[in-house]
């Protein structure tokens, strides 16, 4: 009994049977920019499995800011708009896209090129920080080239 409890034990420590995150990144992807571009955009879909949460806000190494932002039709002109944060509700997935909720990177540090992957950080109000590698795909592509995912819990 002993050494059952205790292989159990070994087994629910090791890294591959660590609790999932409790908020899915699926298809992280930015397009590819012209080379002084100063702004991009990141687009993804998030899946909370656990309890209601909020998206607070983005980081990355390739954009001094990253914000979260809607686009809305104002009088027939599209516009681009910050906002505080997006509520997450268990089971209800929410598609960051273009022309719809999306990251926006600004002041960009290097051209996103196609092929090239980043790293962003997505803070929580609940959830502990995700880290997904996002992959650049074409310039004015409508969505990811590649259906790769990775995400890594921040400690």
């Amino acid at each position: 009994m002993r050494c059952t409890l205790l292989a159990f034990a070994i087994l629910a420590a090791t890294p591959a049977f660590a609790q999932t995150p409790p908020i899915e990144v699926t298809t992280p992807w930015a397009r590819a920019t012209a080379p002084n571009a100063r702004a991009g955009g990141l687009f993804f879909t998030l899946t909370d499995r656990s309890t209601p949460d909020r998206l607070l806000s983005a980081s990355t190494p390739v954009a001094a800011t990253a914000e979260i932002h809607r686009t809305v039709n104002e009088n027939g002109v599209m516009k681009m708009l910050p906002i505080d944060g997006i509520d997450l509700n268990p089971g209800q997935p929410v598609e960051f896209k273009p022309g719809g909720l999306h990251i926006m990177l600004m002041d960009l540090k290097k051209q996103l090129k196609p092929g090239d992957t980043f790293p962003v950080t997505l803070t929580f109000a609940k959830a502990p920080p995700l880290t997904a590698t996002v992959t650049v795909g074409a310039a004015g592509a409508s969505g990811p080239a590649m259906h790769h995912m990775h995400t890594t819990p921040k400690p």
